[in-house]
């Protein structure tokens, strides 16, 4: 069978909703946070909650621990 006669692939209920975004447990409510979204199964995107309409920073699962790790070595020392 052709490539060309194969229908494209219908995106799933989870990509028409969008990602789904997460504020830390530590936001007051107050709208200044963070938020974090998991994009398929190695992206991360990041955004600022008081500006949602803007891109939002996108990075790879390995970039992320990277950064969390090094968040932590700062904490510690």
């Amino acid at each position: 069978m052709s490539d060309r006669l194969v229908p494209p692939a219908l995106p799933s209920a989870a990509a028409e909703r969008g990602p789904r975004w997460h504020r830390s447990s530590r936001s007051t409510g107050m709208n200044n946070c963070v938020e974090a979204a998991r994009l398929g199964v190695a992206l991360l995107a990041v955004r600022d909650s008081k500006d949602v309409a803007k891109p939002p920073l996108r990075f790879s699962a390995g970039v992320w621990r990277a950064f969390v790790a090094g968040l932590l070595r700062e904490r510690v020392s």
